[in-house]
């Protein structure tokens, strides 16, 4: 069963991948590469940094495979997929939520450290879409909005719970997943976020510059006036 959910949280990884080419005209075979590296690339730098190598996306063809056939359906329907949005966003939070599982519970295995398997869980899930948005140019779209590498992150850390309360690694990996999903939908729903952190009037060093300016101004007047009151 996880081997499916895994199989079609790729998918639709990869079909979230190809519609961020479509967005730039890319050519087919950067429809392709945004496909592959959207729907695997999670789960190669999480065996790559556990150690588990080579990677299992690239022992199963299955999941390369699944990619292309992600990204060539986008290539040649995009618009008729453009109108079932909605469905394509709640596969991709089933891929979220399942991929988070999938990295706590390879994590765990691995007797990773509790913040270990969270990270890896995040990874897990978010590590396709932050090289897919390196690779066109853009600020990863985790670190600047939706409530998605928090939901993994939230995710996991409810299976490094579960798993120290003594539930069993199914409990652990259903509630994981459950709980992923349910998080992402409702931010999905209600449109949550993190906070963000407000811009600056001017770049850190001119503002330093602007304090150091306003504080020798403030001591030649004080110096002024000092000097006023010892004449009087």
């Amino acid at each position: 069963m996880m081997y499916v959910l895994d199989i079609f949280g790729t998918l639709a990884f990869a079909v979230s991948g190809a519609f961020r080419a479509v967005k730039y005209e890319l050519n087919l075979l950067g429809v392709l590469t945004l496909a592959t590296v959207t729907g695997i690339a999670g789960g190669i730098i999480r065996d790559t940094v556990l150690g588990s190598t080579p990677p299992v996306a690239l022992l199963n063809h299955w999941y390369i495979l699944t990619c292309i056939v992600g990204g060539v359906v986008v290539f040649f329907a995009a618009p008729k997929i453009a109108t079932q949005w909605d469905y394509v966003m709640i596969a991709d939070a089933v891929g979220l939520s399942v991929f988070t599982a999938i990295g706590a519970d390879k994590a765990e295995s691995c007797d990773a450290i509790p913040l270990t398997v969270m990270l890896m869980a995040m990874i897990t899930s978010c590590g396709g879409g932050l090289v897919r948005d390196l690779l066109v140019t853009e600020i990863p779209s985790i670190l600047k909005k939706d409530y998605y590498a928090s939901a993994a992150l939230c995710g996991g850390a409810l299976f490094v719970i579960l798993g120290c309360l003594g539930a069993s690694n199914g409990v652990c990996i259903a509630c994981t997943i459950g709980a992923t999903f349910t998080l992402r939908v409702l931010a999905m729903r209600y449109g949550l976020s993190l906070p963000k952190v407000k811009s600056l009037d001017a770049s850190p060093s001119r503002i330093a510059r602007e304090r150091k300016f306003m504080k020798s101004q403030s001591r030649d007047k004080e110096n002024v006036l000092n000097k006023f009151d010892a004449g009087d």
